[in-house]
């Protein structure tokens, strides 16, 4: 018989160390032309450098974390560091004679005024917009707005939808929209052609509008199958969006109620500075978790954050579907490939929850344990998202017909 022991965390790191030795001495040692030209085809193939230059960043993020704390040994009152991972730098209003405007009147093809019509200005990178609806005499106005690049977007009953050439606008500008002209629905037969990121941001402000059952977010399904590609920005706002949104802080306020019921990271103590501790430190889980899979990660490794939903073929094939959009995902590419954006995020969350964690619970098993939450958290939600009922869901776009 075996005399088998738990392996340690001292057993992971050396593991992990000799890994990362051998990759790296087996990508500098000298090879014969062939064996090299393999090695180069091989390496193009599966991972791109920076890809490859990411995973190793963040392992080595994972070996930073703590073996922990004996038992035995005094408790030092844990320090929650909510600077580093919740505030931001100082927001700084942009001085008032950079401001310009931008103004205009919606008419029809007879040249009479269009009231009511939903006017919005869209900026060029795809950040968030400006809405408003036309007056009486179809005039609009948008004042003290930041110099750049725009599109105007007109939407009005019974009317096709109107998208202006791109507008330049410089600093203490007034811009005067030209020729917003609106044709009949259905008569006009003039294709317009969107930039792909104005049309991810168009998808993006619908998706901010999606609740299952009219409360629970649901930003990150996507009911388009072809959806554009998200930039870098749109991917950062969107992951704001979701991770502030009243209903994620009752959840955490929820979540620490039940770690303080069942007295969890007994470390922390308990009465209403134990509760605070608590949901400090599920406050931060959730929002790191958040950054990392959905925002830092897929930009660094050009993946989609969203889930796409099914919704036809049989049951077996959309469980499927939703259990293996936790372990593969769409690239900005479009094709597919390993969902790294959530592993890497739900593993480097664990590793910074070290830093707030009382100390006796701190370790590798804190990083394992947060992780396996997380990774399970997200099956979950990808078997709620593709089997309640689509119509359950507000804001659904419209299913298009081929």
């Amino acid at each position: 018989m075996w005399n088998l022991r738990r392996p340690t965390y001292c057993d992971f790191v050396t593991y992990a160390s000799i890994f990362l030795r051998a990759s790296l001495i087996g990508l500098s040692q000298p090879r014969s032309p062939a064996c090299s030209s393999l090695v180069k085809h091989a390496w193009r193939k599966s991972v791109c450098p920076r890809r490859y230059v990411v995973l190793v960043c963040a392992f080595l993020l994972l070996l930073m974390v703590p073996a922990g704390t004996p038992a035995q040994q005094p408790t030092a009152e844990p320090t929650i560091h909510r600077n580093s991972l919740l505030e931001g730098p100082p927001a700084t209003a942009p001085a008032t004679e950079r401001l310009a405007s931008v103004t205009g009147t919606v008419l029809d093809e007879s040249g009479a005024s269009v009231s009511g019509a939903d006017v919005s200005l869209l900026p060029r990178d795809g950040t968030q917009s400006h809405m408003m609806v036309s007056g009486a005499g179809g005039e609009f106005s948008f004042i003290a707005i930041l110099p750049g690049s725009y599109f105007v977007i007109v939407n009005a009953k019974g009317f096709a939808l109107f998208t202006s050439a791109e507008l330049v606008v410089a600093a203490q500008q007034t811009y005067e929209v030209p020729g917003v002209s609106l044709s009949l629905a259905g008569m006009n037969s003039e294709v317009t052609v969107h930039p792909t990121d104005v049309i991810a941001a168009e998808q993006v402000r619908a998706e901010e509008k999606q609740r299952l059952v009219g409360i629970l977010p649901n930003f990150y399904t996507s009911y388009v199958p072809d959806a554009a590609p998200l930039t870098w920005k749109q991917k950062f706002a969107l992951a704001t969006r979701g991770t502030f949104d009243p209903v994620a802080m009752v959840g955490v306020g929820f979540a620490a109620g039940m770690e303080q019921a069942t007295n969890s990271f007994a470390g922390y103590g308990q009465g209403a500075e134990g509760y605070g501790k608590r949901f400090a430190a599920k406050f931060a889980d959730g929002r790191s978790s958040d950054y990392l899979t959905h925002a830092i990660f897929p930009t660094l490794l050009h993946q989609d954050p969203r889930y796409y939903y099914q919704g036809s073929g049989t049951m077996k094939s959309r469980l499927m579907h939703a259990i293996g959009s936790a372990f593969f995902t769409r690239g900005d590419d479009g094709r597919t490939e390993p969902n790294y954006s959530y592993v890497l995020g739900d593993m480097c969350s664990g590793a910074l929850s070290n830093l707030y964690y009382p100390q006796a619970n701190r370790g590798a098993h804190l990083v394992f344990s947060n992780a396996a939450v997380g990774l399970a958290g997200r099956v979950g939600g990808n078997i709620l998202r593709e089997f309640l009922p689509k119509h359950s869901t507000t804001n659904v776009p419209e299913e298009r017909t081929p």
